[in-house]
């Protein structure tokens, strides 16, 4: 696993020891970053569920400005924090070990929203949907940013009455990315 493209391009990446974290794979990630825009100018970035805080790092350096990790696992903020200082992006992340729903709510208080926001969670713990309902009531997506949600192939995301809308699936194997936006979003 490595940082594939940006300033840290091609630098390694250290994985959370045990099974509990399932990290994006680079062609996966490549894609991914191919679909949502190869380089940033600048933003907020949220990786929750973030394990080794591949996702972020990759966006960042890409060119967004400051990326938050959320993850409840110690090891896994540990991880994510000695890949930053790796990669020499260490200055632009900051790390909240919390359960995601309660991180979440404490970003609503600040006031704070990202430009971009990666989904991830455990895939069989029912988080998804309560996350995603969290994030459209605390309005933690700018107005013009982008939710990008990893989830099983064969999961069909319930969005009933939400202010998102799916721009966009790509598949994976037993994998599948969903990109949401606000209705009436403008992404360049």
């Amino acid at each position: 696993m490595r940082i594939i493209a940006g300033n840290a391009k091609g630098i390694r990446l250290k994985m959370v020891p045990g099974n509990h974290v399932r990290p994006t794979a680079d062609r996966v990630k490549e894609s991914l970053f191919s679909v949502i825009g190869p380089f940033f100018d600048g933003g907020k970035v949220l990786d929750l569920f973030a394990g080794t805080g591949s996702l972020g790092l990759e966006a960042v350096s890409r060119g967004m400005d400051h990326v938050f990790f959320v993850d409840q696992s110690q090891a896994s903020l540990r991880i994510a924090k000695e890949n930053a200082v790796h990669c020499g992006l260490a200055d632009e992340a900051q790390y909240l070990r919390r359960d995601a729903r309660s991180a979440l709510k404490y970003f609503g208080t600040q006031g704070l929203q990202f430009d971009l926001i990666f989904l991830d969670p455990p895939y069989h713990e029912g988080l998804l949907e309560p996350v995603l309902v969290l994030l459209e009531e605390k309005e933690l997506l700018s107005p013009n940013g982008l939710l990008v949600v990893e989830h099983p192939h064969n999961l069909n995301l319930h969005l009933p009455n939400s202010s998102y809308t799916v721009t966009r699936e790509l598949s994976y194997g037993d994998i599948t990315i969903t990109l949401l936006e606000q209705k009436g979003a403008t992404r360049a």
